[in-house]
């Protein structure tokens, strides 16, 4: 395996052993609520610990256990899937394309995925948040992607970023990490780069396999603390997960990761349309509020609604 950070960061990561986090000793905000410390569990992340650290993913993949991550892009599915026990969710710059209407995630700009974050951060007290930085906020130099992270964290109150791109973003990486920055890599299929990559295709077949290897393994000993993968054939994305010690998270990688993410709008069935292969809808939301719409317009055209109970 590689190494897993630099010295400095390794000294002081938090292991399965270490005891339940502490109440915070500067105050936990006006409006938060007391929250009790995480009850000791023979899970690698208890039910009951307070917030979800990068440090409880680490101890999943250690204990052959998995965790779910999902999108999120505003307070209320925020809110119902941290309430549901989702360890991770992402505000995806994929909101330009399932929130904003855009045919790419690539008009999305930091301001707006400070805007989502915002409101994740409001609905969710459990999750672990991450962000992307979108394109163009951090490619032109580390200095870039820390500025740009810093707005994330400091305005969008995320807990951590997600950077596409492979070994080249190392030194970026090594660099956010010293600035306290935890960063989850995404390779494979990066979306960012689709008119590079020549649309959406299956990234690391064959022979290409060895150079994905080789970005997570460059990308882990920069400090990442989670690799994602995207698009990528299961037996890469096993060899990958065997390479590294840092959690991954798969979509559309198999099922060696140690966590899976999918849009939530997909997993839901809001998005109507061919979906890709790696996706399962688990509910068909779109028809639930279709029919509650009908419904509320038939009542109102018919003086159903509002009726006597609804009426001061």
């Amino acid at each position: 395996m590689a190494p897993t950070s630099t010295p400095d960061s390794t000294a002081t990561t938090p292991s399965v052993s270490d005891s339940a986090e502490l109440v915070a000793p500067y105050g936990t905000g006006a409006g938060a609520a007391a929250q009790s410390t995480a009850a000791k569990s023979t899970k690698a992340i208890p039910s009951t610990a307070p917030k979800v650290r990068t440090h409880h993913l680490r101890a999943a993949k250690e204990a052959g256990e998995k965790f779910a991550m999902l999108t999120a892009y505003d307070q209320y599915t925020a809110q119902i899937f941290d309430e549901a026990g989702i360890e991770v969710l992402l505000i995806g710059d994929s909101a330009s394309n399932n929130v904003l209407g855009n045919e790419t995630s690539l008009p999305i700009t930091l301001d707006e995925m400070i805007i989502f974050s915002r409101a994740v951060t409001a609905g969710a007290k459990r999750a672990l948040i991450v962000a992307d930085l979108p394109f163009g906020s951090y490619e032109q130099s580390p200095e870039q992607a820390i500025a740009s992270s810093v707005r994330l964290m400091k305005e969008g109150l995320v807990h951590a970023v997600k950077m596409e791109g492979g070994a080249y973003y190392a030194p970026t990486v090594k660099a956010l990490t010293q600035a306290g920055i935890p960063v989850m890599a995404h390779i494979g299929f990066t979306p960012q780069s689709e008119h590079t990559l020549g649309g959406y295709r299956v990234q690391g077949r064959g022979e290409l396999a060895q150079t994905l290897i080789d970005d997570a393994v460059a990308l882990e000993e920069a400090g990442v603390f989670c690799v994602l993968m995207e698009m990528v054939p299961a037996t890469t994305a096993a060899a990958i997960d065997a390479a590294i010690s840092v959690p991954t998270v798969g979509i559309g990688a198999g099922k060696e990761t140690t966590g899976q993410v999918l849009v939530w709008q997909d997993m839901a069935g809001l998005r109507t349309g061919k979906m890709a292969k790696f996706v399962k809808q688990y509910a068909q939301m779109r028809t639930v509020l279709a029919d509650a719409a009908t419904e509320f317009a038939d009542e109102v055209r018919s003086g159903t609604f509002p009726g006597p109970e609804h009426t001061f």
